[in-house]
């Protein structure tokens, strides 16, 4: 008989890596063409000019210049006013 307990596997303890969301780049900063400005899931910030949404929602540079961000007000699909956060690139 066994004076310990085995030391099974356990379906649990398992962990996955962070995906490193956000904003990389931040207001007034300058940045090159092609840099990533946010990495986000979903919309949260809305692509402006000079800007380009890829498909899972990440924000690129289209053209060299200076981050700005802004606020707008637009109408959902339900028809309310809310307010957006507008990501834009302004040439230097």
């Amino acid at each position: 008989m066994a004076h310990k307990k085995a030391g099974g596997s356990t379906a649990l303890g398992r962990d996955s890596k962070g995906q490193r969301l956000g904003v990389k780049v931040n207001d007034g900063q300058p940045i090159n063409a092609g840099a990533i400005i946010i990495r986000q899931r979903g919309t949260k910030y809305h692509p402006g000019k000079n800007i380009v949404r890829a498909k899972d929602d990440t924000l690129y540079a289209k053209t060299s210049g200076v981050v700005k961000f802004s606020t707008k007000k637009l109408t959902s699909f339900t028809g309310h006013l809310r307010s957006k956060k507008i990501v834009n690139v302004v040439a230097k």
